[in-house]
């Protein structure tokens, strides 16, 4: 069997780094925040050339600390787009404003900064455009727009540790970026976690107090807050993590050329586009067929492990059937949730298996 991901290969890899960090917290009694935590902070905020990271429990607590600090409450509307994960609506929904939705244009399935403009109204207080599967979205057009309408961009990059927009990493282009450490990242806890990047200080004094049930110091709460606080233990695993997390990306990258070469001359079959100014992450390799139903049953048939990211867009999601959006509202997402299929991809998957992946799908087309 080839698997979709493989979270063994990574743990026996760095295996004793891992052991040995996780034993250091364990002995030194400091489980919540404290010490790994902060140092985590500084290293993630220097990746990011940013000046502050604010680690929490998850991507989907980043990107509503992320809205609160940005002043976005009840009635407030955010533009976003319906092809993401269901928690980037989600999280708007926590800080009690509307969901706005704007198609994604087709080349990189990411926000189509020719929709933005339209969807803005008095009550928008805030855009998140969401870096897909790896690429950013175009941050200079977007940017242009809110920044005209003084509207801040909240970066959803979760699925876009490392990725880059001219040179600049994401996360560090907008008011503030949000991450997810979710296993199955590019950069993943071994558990749940997240994190906020922002160049501002006074978004992460507030979101350092929200994040810890509003404290300013202990028992001293000056703001309603939340328990979104970053175990300890998250904290040392992602601090040797994020040490390999380049050569895990350029390990992703390989497998992505790879996968491009060999499946870019497949008929009914379209490859991910690398945008020149951009450095694609390859945290899903997505490719779009009209026979994605077929092909996963193929690749199925074959032993293959493959995935859906994603099949149905949230305006489509019976949970958000009250924004009362409907099926035609936005045709490129819902052309691409009936189309994307996500490959295997992983820094350790043997080159060979990408080989059997691209050979399986070539059988499919010609038997």
């Amino acid at each position: 069997m080839i698997p979709f991901l493989d979270l063994k290969a990574q743990y026996q890899s760095i295996k004793s780094e891992i052991d040995a960090a996780v034993l250091g917290v364990l002995g030194s009694g400091q489980y919540i925040l404290g010490e790994e935590v902060a140092r985590l902070e500084q290293e993630f905020a220097d990746y990011c050339n940013v000046k502050h990271a604010i680690a929490v429990n998850t991507g989907t607590s980043a990107l509503h600390l992320s809205l609160l600090a940005a002043g976005v409450g009840p009635g407030d509307e955010v533009i976003t787009v319906p092809f993401t994960f269901v928690a980037t609506v989600s999280a708007i929904c926590y800080a009690g404003a509307r969901p706005v939705f704007v198609d994604v244009e087709p080349v990189t399935l990411t926000m189509d900064p020719a929709q933005l403009e339209a969807k803005i109204t008095p009550r928008t207080k805030a855009i998140i455009p969401v870096h897909l599967y790896g690429q950013m979205a175009d941050m200079d057009a977007i940017k242009a727009i809110a920044d005209h309408h003084r509207i801040p961009v909240i970066e959803d990059a979760c699925q876009a540790h490392g990725a880059q927009y001219k040179g600049a990493r994401a996360g560090s282009i907008g008011a503030s970026g949000c991450f997810s450490f979710y296993p199955g990242k590019n950069l993943g806890a071994c558990g749940e976690g997240g994190i906020v990047v922002t160049n501002s200080d006074d978004q992460a004094k507030t979101m350092r107090m929200l994040r810890d049930w509003g404290q300013e110091q202990r028992y001293h709460h000056l703001l309603k807050g939340f328990n979104y606080r970053m175990d300890a233990i998250q904290g040392a695993i992602l601090r040797i993590k994020l040490r390999h997390l380049e050569a895990w990306t350029e390990a992703r990258r390989a497998h992505g050329r790879r996968y491009s070469l060999l499946l870019g001359g497949s008929p009914n079959l379209r490859t991910p586009v690398e945008v020149a100014d951009r450095r694609h992450v390859y945290h899903v390799y997505a490719i779009r067929s009209r026979d994605r139903d077929e092909l996963q049953r193929v690749l199925s048939a074959e032993g293959i492990q493959s995935g859906l990211h994603y099949p149905i867009p949230v305006h489509l999601q019976k949970a958000h059937a009250d924004l009362g959006y409907q099926a035609g509202d936005f045709p490129i997402s819902e052309a691409a949730a009936r189309e994307v299929l996500s490959l295997p991809i992983y820094p350790e998957m043997p080159t060979w298996h990408v080989d059997q992946v691209a050979a399986a799908l070539e059988y499919a087309y010609v038997s």
